[in-house]
Order: structure tokens, then C-alpha cells, then sequence
């Protein structure tokens, strides 16, 4: 059963559902719309949380040491990236539901209004048809009315003695006129009836069935275009789900990495001082008189010693603050406990060291062209690379002296002073020696394939051979100072100009 049979007489209830139809399409995108904005409102929040509780600033890296502290910021991370998730939501949401269903509402719309049209312009041509209908009968009726009124006028003629032939002739004459014209009258008037019938059967049983099975098929489409706008409801906060799940998944094994041993020995590691409990305090029995000058002064020792450790103890070092009456921390770290100040001076000594290599490998890449220039005078002078390893040779003996006393001070810490022995042990090697524990390539492993553009020579020291159109592997990349460490075939391994190579894996 379909609109055009079953429902042919009501088009204004035809042109209500519709509306209706679209009017409920209108109200789901406005309610996606409004999720949307809940959802991206709710991630915008959650960022906003995030970033307040993100780690910032040098207290927060120093809490990160432990377990604890980096699992909630893990936690943070997760959060922030939950909120992502749900900000793709409302942007997916927006997009395959809102804008899809807008736009196909307008072509609905424009469909609707046209078959609307379409049947008011045939109820229009069925009313311009029944009209003309009308004009005819009438026309048929007036003229039938004056075909009688001229019988009539023919009988009272007749009967009238007075009335000559001619008369009698003249009024027959004219009914028959009117008699004429009423036959033409009605013959149009039959003619207008036979064409309105077929213009009504054929609005009727056609046009209007029509029109309205193509209603009722955009009617379908709409309602299939909208469940399936219900389905992209669900599916779209369906396709986050896994990404949401492993955020969460993140968060519980978050929870499961939190060690509170280690953080409590990571705890004791930042903040022992090293230094030993105070001693019980003696007893001074004064009625035993005046004691002997070298007990005296073992009691001021040890009175000084004991309040300096118990300052040591118990003194509050506020992150972020310092005392205004205590003096800016020195390069030997002497303000601090002996533990801590161990620990500082060799981070200090490993930070020396990276330092120190970054200026040998400046001084042994400058070696290595200056050897290069050498062999071809072409590519450039030897001599203009000497102010540059001279300078890099300054600054090592330089920044050596400036932290000798980093050096002496670690020593010091790690060899104790007895009575019988100097205060500072003999120099000088052993000071050198965290300087000298620089070490050589490691077996690495290729990190990409190269070929050669020009033929080397490679004869100054720490270069290789190679000839043009020759692979070879690259084993450490350009530092900035113009050379490629890489490998032949033949297992031979040195530096190479890096212009003249080209990557090729």
C-alpha cells in the first residue's frame, strides 16, 4: 500500500508528517550539536586540569625521582591524553552526524517543496479546467433559457389573430437562431465536460499518486538517512573506545610501577648526611676543682663539634629558598653534609668530563681536516685550522685549572686524612685520571649505507680510502665539524669529508 492509493485526499496530511519528518531531523542534529559542545566543553576542562597539575619547575624534576611522583604524572599525561580522545569525539560527532545530516536535510527540503509544488500547480490546472467547465454549463443554460423564451414567443405569434405571416415567420426565424446557438452551446459544453473528466481521472489516479509515492519515498530515505545518523551516535564514541581503554589500562599499570621501598631508600640517597649521631653528653662534676688545660680544650672540641652536628641535623632546607644569613653555596659544595657533598661532586666531575669531550672531539675533528689539508692543499690550508686547536687546547688547560678544586675536593672525600699524612694527598696524575677515562669507539652498529661521489685519499691519521661509486656504511653521523665516520667492505673503518658522500639508506 502506498500514499498515492491509500492516501489521495489528504494532502494536508501528507505535507504535516513530512514537515514533521524534517522537523525531527532539524532537532537530532541540534541535540548531536549540543553533545558535541558538552564533550568538547568536558575536554577543554580536563586539559585545563592537566595543566595545572603538570610537573613544572626544579622542586617538581627533583620529586620525580620517585616512583610516587612519576606515576601521578603519568596519571596527568594519561588524563590529558583521555581528553584528546574525547575532543576527537565531539569533533567526529560534528562532523559525520551534524554536517552530513545538515546537508542532506537541505536537499530533502528542496525535494519536498518541488513535489509540493507539483501538486499545487495540477490542483491548480484541475480547478482552471473545472472553471472553464462551469463558464460552458452556464453559457448552455442562458442560451437554452433564450431558445425557450423565443418558442414561446413563436406560440403567442401564432395564436395571436392580429399577427400577420411575415410575423409568424420573422419569430420562427429567430427561434430557430436561438436554437442554433443553444446546440453549439451545448455541444462545447460537452465537449469542456468530456476534457474535465479526463483531466480529473487522470489528476486522480496519476498525477497525484504520483507526486505523493515520491513523497513517501523521500519520507523512507529521510528515515534511513536518520537511523543511520542513530547508529553513527553510538559507532563514533565506539571507535575511541580502545584508545580510551588504554589510557585507563595506562593508569592501572601506573599504579602497579610505584615502588615505596625504592622510593624510601631514594628518600634516604637525596637527603643522608653522613654524619654521626651526637654523643652523650658527659657529666661535669665541678667539685672536683679546676680541670687540666687539655681536658679543657677537648671538651671545647667536642662541645663544637657536637653543636655543629646537631645544626647539621636539624636545619630546614627549603626548595626554591636559602637563608639570608648563610652564604651562597661555593663551587666544592662545603655548605653541605659530606654524603650529599659526594654525591654533588661527582655529578660535578661526570658533567666536567662530558665537557672535556665535547672540546677533545672539536680538537681531534680539526686534526683530522687539518691532516686532510695536508695530503690536498685544495681543499684547504693547513695553517688556518692552528688558531682553532690552539684555542680548543687553551680552553682544556683552562677549564682543567678552573676545576681542580671540583677534583682535589672528591679526592679528598674519598682518601680521609690521617694525622700522620698531609692534608691533601700527593697530586697530580690521580687528579688527571677522571679527565683520561675517555673511551674508544664501540662496535656499533651501522646506522645507514652511503656512496661515494669523489674518490680520498685517506692517509692522514684516523681517515679511510674510498673511491668514487664505492658503498660503504656510515657508523657515526656529522657532528658539525664536516667529517663521517664510516666502513668499507675490507672492514677498514676512519673519517671521510662529508661532502663527499651521499646518503642512500
Amino acid at each position: 500500500m502506498d500514499w498515492g492509493t491509500a492516501l489521495w485526499d489528504q494532502h494536508d496530511a501528507i505535507e504535516k508528517h513530512t514537515q514533521s519528518g524534517l522537523d525531527l531531523v532539524e532537532r537530532y542534529v541540534k541535540f548531536v550539536k549540543e553533545r558535541s559542545d558538552i564533550e568538547q566543553n568536558y575536554a577543554k576542562q580536563l586539559r585545563g586540569l592537566c595543566k595545572k597539575y603538570a610537573r613544572r619547575g626544579s622542586k617538581e624534576d627533583q620529586e620525580t625521582k620517585f616512583t610516587n611522583h612519576r606515576a601521578f604524572q603519568e596519571v596527568v599525561n594519561e588524563l590529558n591524553n583521555y581528553a584528546g580522545q574525547r575532543e576527537q569525539l565531539a569533533e567526529n560527532m560534528s562532523l559525520n552526524i551534524c554536517v552530513e545530516l545538515t546537508k542532506y536535510m537541505l536537499e530533502l527540503k528542496l525535494e519536498r517543496k518541488t513535489l509540493l509544488s507539483d501538486v499545487k500547480k495540477a490542483q491548480q490546472n484541475l480547478e482552471t479546467s473545472f472553471k472553464q467547465l462551469e463558464m460552458t454549463k452556464k453559457r448552455f443554460e442562458k442560451e437554452w433559457k433564450e431558445v425557450e423564451k423565443a418558442n414561446q414567443q413563436v406560440e403567442r405569434v401564432e395564436q395571436d389573430p392580429t399577427s400577420s405571416k411575415l410575423d409568424v415567420d420573422k419569430a420562427k426565424q429567430s427561434a430557430h437562431i436561438r436554437v442554433h446557438a443553444a446546440d453549439e452551446c451545448k455541444n462545447e459544453y460537452a465537449a469542456q465536460l468530456q476534457k474535465y473528466n479526463k483531466e480529473q481521472n487522470n489528476h486522480y489516479h496519476n498525477d497525484i499518486p504520483g507526486i505523493y509515492n515520491k513523497l513517501q519515498e523521500v519520507d523512507k530515505k529521510r528515515i534511513k538517512k536518520l537511523a543511520e545518523g542513530y547508529g553513527l551516535f553510538a559507532d563514533t564514541e565506539r571507535k575511541i573506545l580502545p584508545t580510551i581503554s588504554m589510557c585507563l589500562d595506562n593508569i592501572t599499570t601506573t599504579s602497579t610501577n610505584t615502588n615505596e621501598r625504592q622510593d624510601s631508600m631514594t628518600f634516604i640517597d637525596q637527603h643522608k648526611s653522613g654524619l654521626a649521631p651526637p654523643v652523650d653528653v658527659e657529666f661535669e662534676d665541678y667539685s672536683q676543682g679546676i680541670r687540666s688545660g687539655s681536658v679543657e680544650n677537648q671538651s671545647n672540641h667536642f662541645n663544637h663539634s657536637k653543636s655543629r652536628n646537631i645544626k647539621l641535623l636539624f636545619k630546614k632546607n627549603k626548595a626554591g629558598t636559602q637563608d639570608k644569613h648563610m652564604p651562597p653555596p661555593v663551587e666544592d659544595f662545603s655548605h653541605l653534609p659530606p654524603d650529599q657533598r659526594k654525591k654533588r661532586l661527582q655529578e660535578r666531575i661526570d658533567e666536567i668530563k662530558r665537557e672535556m669531550q665535547k672540546e677533545m672531539d672539536k680538537s681531534a675533528a680539526l686534526s683530522r681536516m687539518r691532516g686532510v689539508y695536508e695530503q690536498n692543499s685544495q681543499l684547504g690550508d693547513p695553517s688556518s685550522l692552528e688558531p682553532q686547536i690552539n684555542q680548543i687546547s687553551h680552553n682544556i688547560i683552562a677549564y682543567i685549572k678552573r676545576n681542580l678544586c671540583v677534583c682535589v675536593c672528591l679526592c679528598s672525600l674519598y682518601l680521609p686524612v690521617t694525622e700522620s699524612s698531609p692534608v691533601l694527598p700527593e697530586p697530580v696524575d690521580d687528579i688527571y685520571d677522571e679527565f683520561e677515562e675517555f673511551e674508544d669507539f664501540e662496535d656499533d652498529v651501522p646506522i645507514a649505507q652511503c656512496l661515494a661521489l669523489y674518490s680520498f685519499d685517506g692517509s692522514s691519521e684516523g681517515a679511510v680510502s674510498m673511491q668514487a661509486g664505492e658503498k660503504l656504511k656510515v657508523m657515526d653521523e656529522d657532528h658539525g665539524d664536516g667529517w663521517v665516520r664510516v666502513r668499507g667492505d675490507s672492514g677498514d673503518e676512519g673519517y671521510v669529508p662529508a661532502s663527499y658522500i651521499k646518503i642512500i639508506q
